[in-house]
């Protein structure tokens, strides 16, 4: 895994991240909801959420890569504050953002929970079972373990952000490899995807120490 964007490799104005929760104070989820894209950046503007990343996961096959992905899923990753946000919440947004009634027509695109232990198996199916009953219809999204999860190349983390780039090169400079897993990065990312609401846009950008230019790129984005 990258360095946390927490412990910054180069120093750093952007105080949020080395104020978020580190690893030992988080709980990880992993989900398939089709492309990776824009799920990242959904699960990215939600509070609570800490870190985000996208890869795959669910297949067989070693060490896979995008041009060569067997039989893996493209998943996103998030690294949650359990006091802010539950895990039930998480998934009321995966059940929302794709559609759970179909079977894929690539595994590829798959809808899938892959839960990391038995009480998160117990919530994912309990929450299907409450879809279920309340549309009558059957859910094709798979809940299952995760085994392993492979990290996606780098030009497909925070997809979004990086389609705006005077705002990504900025923050890749400060933060190097640790840019993958930083919050700023993560809820910018959701911002200019259209998420997120603008008290919480509003009170992010009084804390960074951005350029002009680069706030004035996210706002055009708005």
């Amino acid at each position: 895994m990258t360095p946390s964007a927490y412990e910054p490799t180069h120093p750093t104005a952007l105080a949020v991240d080395a104020e978020s929760p580190g690893p030992a104070a988080t709980a990880t989820a992993t989900f398939g909801m089709g492309c990776f894209w824009g799920p990242d950046a959904r699960f990215g503007a939600i509070p609570g959420v800490v870190r985000t990343r996208v890869g795959y996961a669910g297949g067989t096959e070693p060490d896979p890569s995008y041009y060569s992905l067997g039989d893996h899923t493209e998943v996103v990753q998030v690294e949650y504050d359990p006091d802010a946000v539950s895990y039930r919440a998480l998934l009321d947004v995966v059940w929302a953002n794709h559609d759970p009634f179909s079977a894929p027509h690539k595994r590829q695109y798959r809808g899938v929970v892959l839960v990391h232990d038995d009480r998160q198996r117990e919530v994912a199916q309990q929450t299907r079972e409450e879809l279920e009953s309340r549309t009558g219809k059957s859910v094709e999204t798979a809940i299952e373990g995760l085994d392993r999860f492979y990290l996606a190349e780098g030009y497909h983390q925070k997809y979004e952000l990086r389609s705006t780039p005077v705002v990504a090169d900025e923050l890749e400079d400060i933060y190097g490899d640790a840019f993958v897993d930083s919050t700023v990065a993560a809820r910018l990312n959701g911002f200019v995807a259209g998420h997120g609401e603008d008290d919480e846009r509003d009170a992010l950008f009084a804390e960074l120490d951005l350029s002009p230019a680069a706030l004035s790129e996210v706002r055009r984005r708005l």
